[in-house]
């Protein structure tokens, strides 16, 4: 049986709850970007009430930026709010209008 010294023993559990916190932190954090939240496509069919496919056609126009990591397509909290100021609006019936 191997035999580990008290010290080496301390400083290798300090060392793993460290990268335990690391790894804990990033998990907590993992939708923010430089203190900026981000939402993938399922938060914003939820959050503005559109398809899939409606977004897709606003990316296609330019009218709503994002960014592709892997398969995965983002948008920045800022560029969202941007987005709903500039292109969405209620006309008289209540119905979304995209304004070009």
């Amino acid at each position: 049986m191997m035999e580990i010294e008290e010290r080496n023993f301390d400083e290798t559990m300090m060392s793993v709850m460290t990268k335990l916190d690391d790894i804990f932190s990033c998990v907590k954090a993992r939708n923010i970007i430089n203190g900026e939240r981000l939402y993938d496509n399922q938060d914003l069919c939820l959050m503005l009430k559109l398809s899939k496919r409606s977004l897709q056609r606003y990316r296609s126009l330019d009218a709503l930026k994002y960014i592709q990591v892997g398969q995965k397509t983002l948008y920045f909290e800022s560029d969202v709010k941007k987005f709903i100021k500039e292109h969405l609006s209620k006309d008289t019936t209540g119905r979304e209008n995209f304004a070009d």
